[in-house]
This record gives C-alpha cells, sequence and structure tokens, in this order.
C-alpha cells in the first residue's frame, strides 16, 4: 500500500527527510524562524536598563536588551565592525553600553555607535548608520517577541490571532494577566527531536491515555484522544474529584482574580506558530517557548508562572509544576523515540494521521506552504 491508497480515515505525514534534512531545515530557518514573530525572553529579566539575553532565532544570535527610555531593544548580535559576536553570554548586564571584545566598538543601549578606537579621526563615520541591526520587537503577556523579517508579519493577525482562534477572543487570555505573574519556575529541555516532532505532539490527544497518566486523572476527557481538538472556547474541565492541576489532583495555589467564572477548573492549550506553546489553568500559566538548533535539536524553555504573592511568599509549588514536567517529559522521551525513524526507508513517504490528528494535517499544508513561497524582495 502507498500513501497514495490511504483508506478516508487516514491522511499522510510529512515525509522523513522534513525531520532530518538540514536542507530543509535551512529553508525553515530562513522562512519560518526569521520571517515569523518568534518568542524570546520573559520581560521581567530585562527590568533594568542594561540587562540583556541573547538568542538564537533561525540563523542569528539576537541581543535583547532594556533601553534607557524603558523600551526593550533587540539587535543582531553582531559588532558592525569586523563581525565578532557583541555578547558571548547567554544573559547579563552592562552599566551604559555593550563593546565588542575584539576591537572594542562601543554601541550605546540604543545600538548606535558611541566609541571605538581612533573614531575621531573618522569624522565621516555615520554613528547611526554603523550601529547595531535593529530587529523588530514587541512586548505582549509579559514577554518579548522579535521578528527579523524586513517588513514583520501583521502581530495581531499571526499572534493573537492565534489565540482568537482557539479561545474565541483575546479577552480570554487577557483575563490571566500572564504580564503581571511571575516565574515559580523555569526547567529548560534539550529535546534530541525535530521541532516539528514537538509542535505535533502537543497538537494531538492520542498519545495521552498512553504516556500520560498524571494528566488524563486530572483531564479525564484527554483519555479518549479527541480531548486536544481545537474547538473555540472548549476547555478540558477537571475531574470530578480533582481538585488542582497537580500532579496528584490535590488542591492547588490562588487563583489568578481575572479568571472567568466559565474558565474555572478548566484547562486550555494554544499552539501559536511557530515556536509557543500557552497552558492556562485557573491558578498557573504554563508557557512554552521552543528553540529549534537543528534538524534534530530543539531546545525548548519552559515557565510555570503564578501569582506575585505566591512566589514572594515560597509557597511550594512542586505539586503543580511536577505534573507538566512529568508531561513534558513524557512528551519529549516520545518525540526523542520517533526522530531516529524519521530516516528509516519505512518512513521515507511519511506515516499517517488518525482522524482525531488530522488537523495536523493543516499544519504540515501551512508549512509547505511558507517552505514553498519564494522569499519577499
Amino acid at each position: 500500500m502507498t500513501m497514495m491508497d490511504l483508506p478516508p480515515s487516514l491522511i499522510s505525514t510529512l515525509p522523513g527527510e522534513y525531520y532530518t534534512d538540514p536542507e530543509v531545515f535551512a529553508l525553515e530557518q530562513e522562512r519560518v524562524f526569521e520571517a515569523m514573530w518568534f518568542c524570546v525572553a520573559r520581560a521581567p529579566e530585562l527590568a533594568r536598563p542594561g540587562q540583556f539575553r541573547t538568542f538564537q532565532v533561525g540563523r542569528e544570535s539576537v541581543l535583547v536588551s532594556r533601553s534607557r527610555d524603558g523600551s526593550v531593544k533587540a539587535f543582531l548580535n553582531i559588532c558592525r565592525h569586523r563581525g565578532a559576536k557583541l555578547c558571548t553570554e547567554e544573559s547579563g548586564e552592562v552599566k551604559r553600553a555593550f563593546q565588542c571584545p575584539y576591537h572594542a566598538w562601543t554601541y550605546g543601549l540604543d545600538g548606535k555607535l558611541v566609541a571605538a578606537p581612533n573614531l575621531t579621526s573618522m569624522p565621516d563615520i555615520d554613528r547611526t548608520a554603523y550601529g547595531l541591526v535593529n530587529v523588530h520587537v514587541r512586548e505582549w503577556l509579559g514577554y518579548v517577541w522579535v521578528c527579523l523579517a524586513e517588513k514583520p508579519p501583521s502581530f495581531e493577525e499571526d499572534v493573537l490571532g492565534a489565540v482568537v482562534e482557539r479561545l474565541g477572543d483575546v479577552e480570554s487570555i487577557e483575563r490571566y494577566g500572564i504580564e503581571n505573574l511571575q516565574v515559580g519556575r523555569r526547567i529548560t529541555y534539550d529535546v534530541k527531536a525535530n521541532w516539528k516532532l514537538v509542535i505535533e505532539n502537543f497538537m494531538e490527544c492520542y498519545h495521552c491515555a498512553t504516556i500520560h497518566p498524571e494528566l488524563t486523572e486530572v483531564l479525564p476527557e484527554f483519555a479518549d484522544g479527541y480531548a486536544a481538538q481545537y474547538y473555540v472556547g472548549h476547555g478540558a474541565e477537571f475531574g470530578a474529584e480533582v481538585e488542582g492541576f497537580t500532579v496528584d489532583g490535590s488542591a492547588g495555589l490562588d487563583r489568578i482574580p481575572g479568571v472567568a467564572e466559565n474558565q474555572d477548573r478548566r484547562y486550555y492549550a494554544i499552539t501559536v506558530r511557530p515556536q509557543v506553546f500557552i497552558n492556562l489553568v485557573p491558578d498557573h500559566v504554563i508557557f512554552h517557548r521552543m528553540y529549534p538548533i537543528s534538524a534534530d535539536r530543539t531546545v525548548v524553555e519552559c515557565d510555570w508562572l503564578y501569582l506575585p504573592h505566591v512566589v514572594e511568599s515560597g509557597k511550594d509549588v512542586e505539586r503543580s509544576v511536577e505534573l507538566f514536567h512529568r508531561v513534558n517529559q513524557q512528551d519529549f522521551d516520545a518525540c526523542e523515540r520517533t526522530q531516529p525513524a524519521m530516516s528509516s526507508r519505512a518512513y521515507a513517504k511519511g506515516g499517517v494521521l488518525v482522524p482525531s490528528e488530522h488537523h495536523i494535517g493543516e499544519f504540515h499544508s501551512w508549512l509547505q506552504g511558507r517552505l514553498d513561497a519564494q522569499p519577499a524582495g
């Protein structure tokens, strides 16, 4: 049987080479990660002018920092002189400026060239034109989003639109006040699998009864494999005997005040392409960012966000962290188990998707459309 002979219940996945071929990954870097809004830092981590973090976005190292006027700035992390990496650390803080460790070209927090050896003898140099290369930046939900495209796509359509598609409106997520929550725990996972396997896993629950026993105890409807389909406004309801979104179903922490009554005791999951997962429950929010490193490696940074007084008081968040930490481990183990088979002759034409996974086919069509499109300009 070939993929052309599939019965109506099944549709094909992408061929295996989409998960292993460095050329496919390079095209994804150009036409997906460098062309779309990409979520990077938690904004409060850049609370003071000069605090910075660096991130790999597609093929580029991006420097994100707080400027003296209070705004967040993003630049390509490259000195304009000879191309040395400006900031070699993943995070840090400078007092007044960024200085290249190679030839000491120095840039203000606004990216303007402010000093360099013998610069006064080169009066024809435009300090703005030879400043750092700016990257488009937005703040939303307390996170910093960047876009490397010369003309970025609509943030409202691409990012907010993903929330509207899932929840019906933007107000439904804004009730959680995510920008005012604090990080109670952060775990970074180094997943030896292609980024698409991670997304596809998050998008379906056909596997939930098999590998997520703790999750299906808390969310019984996930056990039937259909619960993760994307009905507008639908949230998976907690089990009748479940008190909170915790590893043992025991009571959670203080409920977020803005959460509506019809959102209480429910779990919502949102995928914001290309690399964000947002999980909403009444007392906390779980926020994933994926950083695709290579065709077979993806780093995932996951934040558990709580009301400020919960974090500041030192309340025990372990039971709520442990539930989704186990889910993450179970999911990533499954992705790593799948990755080697992507280069097998058995997967040369791909696998199949059952009816509860058919919406993944739309993700594949979307991706193929982006890869096939001619780059702008």
